[in-house]
């Protein structure tokens, strides 16, 4: 007798055990089939001149993809997945199936560094032109709008400085001229905040990031709403966009404790953060899901949950003394990715790349992820960073 999985409306940890499992059709196996493939068979030739069969070439999907878009589909509340090499990837699959030459985009101006490159090359050189808004200023997004306006893509919190943006109402200003809405959410991931139930038409994920969490995979997901599905779907096939299947099965392992991960680099991190936002030399912290932090009460209206990233400032000094800060560290490791089990630092430099906003802070922004280690350790950790940087200060 085959079980009935568990519905939509089931606990989110629930979830993450069972979807994307069919065990009774696959021998009683828990995990699904890892099919390593390119060719797949037909029976006859009136099967394959019509597609009669539902696998025809491993790009187009196996049993493999199907079971983690299935489980994204599931937890996003969309209508359909599609899969892609990378986070970056996904973006450009996405924005992909919505514009055409001539075609308008609105982007945040917290835009996540490489998103922002891809809308300035690659989409600027095919005949889309890209305009950047204040992700906290709905007036002038609204203003922003133009007859040939067809989508607006939205990252909340902000990537580096972590404005929170109010998705529904972005959303409600853009079907009112029928534009489509994209979605960066990474950072929360559809256990702290849905997209698709707020609005949004394409909501991407790094899933390099929480769904594998552990540092060892690149892969990114699109879960698109009834509206957005078929063009997603067709873009996604006409570029030939596929995942292999290895790094599919790390990230259904990675999603069944997404959860428990999450739980833990929340803790974390709200642990963290509230020591340093009490710290002298810590000018302010910027994570949504600290009380009193910018972008709280939207955060707190929208959102079930944070993950571990934020970003702090710290009080003005010489560029040598954050150098003093950052390479007196021991348990945070320096590198661009974050979602993994370890914690890791970046000193990012914002004020470069925005051009709708300006990032005039005195002190240097560090941006945190708070891995799965004891809150002790890191704060001890970062304890050292600050002895080194207020010496070097003076």
């Amino acid at each position: 007798m085959t079980k009935k999985k568990p519905d939509t409306q089931t606990n989110p940890d629930t979830l993450l055990a069972h979807v994307g499992r069919h065990p009774a059709e696959n021998h009683g196996f828990v995990n699904p089939p890892v099919i390593h493939a390119s060719t797949v068979l037909f029976p006859d030739i009136e099967t394959m001149s019509t597609g009669g069969q539902r696998y025809t070439y491993a790009r187009r999907g196996t049993p493999t993809s199907d079971a983690l878009e299935e489980a994204v589909t599931t937890l996003e509340g969309a209508a359909g997945t599609r899969l892609a090499p990378s986070g970056l990837a996904a973006i450009a699959v996405a924005l992909q199936s919505c514009l055409s030459a001539g075609d308008h985009l609105l982007v945040a101006d917290s835009v996540y560094g490489p998103c922002r490159n891809f809308c300035n090359s690659v989409l600027a050189r095919f005949g889309v032109s890209v305009s950047y808004y204040d992700p906290t200023d709905l007036d002038a997004l609204e203003a922003a709008f133009r007859p040939e306006t067809r989508a607006v893509f939205t990252e909340a919190p902000g990537s580096l400085t972590f404005e929170m943006q109010d998705i529904p109402a972005i959303a409600e200003m853009a079907h009112k001229r029928d534009a489509i809405v994209l979605n960066d959410n990474t950072w929360a991931s559809p256990l702290y905040f849905k997209p698709i139930e707020h609005g949004v038409d394409l909501s991407i994920q790094a899933g390099t990031k929480y769904i594998v969490g552990h540092s060892d995979v690149m892969i990114g997901t699109i879960a698109a709403s009834e509206r957005a599905w078929k063009a997603l779907e067709k873009t996604h096939g006409d570029m030939g966009m596929c995942v292999g299947p290895d790094d599919i099965y790390l990230a259904l392992r990675g999603l069944r404790t997404m959860g428990v991960r999450l739980e833990r680099h929340m803790k974390n991190a709200l642990q963290v953060a509230d020591w340093l936002s009490r710290r002298d030399d810590v000018a302010r912290v910027l994570y949504p899901a600290l009380p009193g932090a910018p972008g709280h009460d939207i955060w707190k209206r929208d959102f079930d949950g944070a993950s571990g990233l934020f970003a702090v400032e710290l009080a003005p000094a010489p560029d040598a003394a954050v150098e003093a800060f950052i390479n007196a560290l021991e348990m945070f490791g320096l590198g661009y990715s974050w979602g993994g089990f370890e914690s890791l630092l970046t000193w990012p430099r914002p004020k470069s790349i925005r051009t709708a906003t300006s990032w005039d802070a005195e002190g240097a922004l560090l941006r945190l992820h708070i891995g799965l280690e004891d809150p002790a350790d890191l704060m001890a950790d970062l304890e050292r960073g600050f002895a080194a940087f207020n010496a070097a200060r003076g």
